[in-house]
């Protein structure tokens, strides 16, 4: 013998169901909506709140600036160098030397200038280093 269930049985569970569904509906749906606000405050915990994020970048600046000065003293020793007319083997190394750390400087420079312009660092660059440094200056100046 087949049982048939009572429509009124079958109501109950169809709503239950149905609101189970909904519940999970919505729940995605807070989080889809809510997930720029979270996001930006896990940026700002991370960051701004963030007691070894803020010594590390505002030590950072400093590293930066000094590793551009580090070039700029190997660039002038290379140049002093090759003033004294060394022999041309040598005279070569020195001319090594200056490019690779000119290049070093342009990328110590780029790094500080591209870290100075983000908007969460700013607050922790020291007032005595420059904003921006500049690849055209002979000798950088830091605090």
């Amino acid at each position: 013998m087949v049982s048939k269930t009572s429509p009124s049985v079958l109501k109950p569970v169809l709503l239950a169901i149905l609101g189970l569904i909904l519940i999970i509906v919505s729940a995605f749906a807070i989080r889809w909506f809510t997930a720029d606000i979270r996001g930006a405050a896990d940026v700002r915990e991370k960051t701004v709140a963030n007691g070894t994020f803020r010594i590390a970048t505002y030590e950072q600046y400093f590293d930066l600036c000094s590793a551009v000065q580090t070039a700029e003293a190997a660039i002038a020793n290379a140049e002093k160098e090759l003033a004294t007319s060394p022999a041309a083997d040598r005279q070569s190394q020195l001319r090594q030397v200056i490019t690779a750390q000119s290049n070093i400087r342009a990328e110590s420079i780029n790094t500080y200038n591209s870290k100075a312009s983000q908007e969460h660092r700013q607050a922790f660059h020291d007032a005595a280093l420059p904003y921006r440094l500049d690849l055209n200056t002979q000798e950088t100046q830091c605090a």
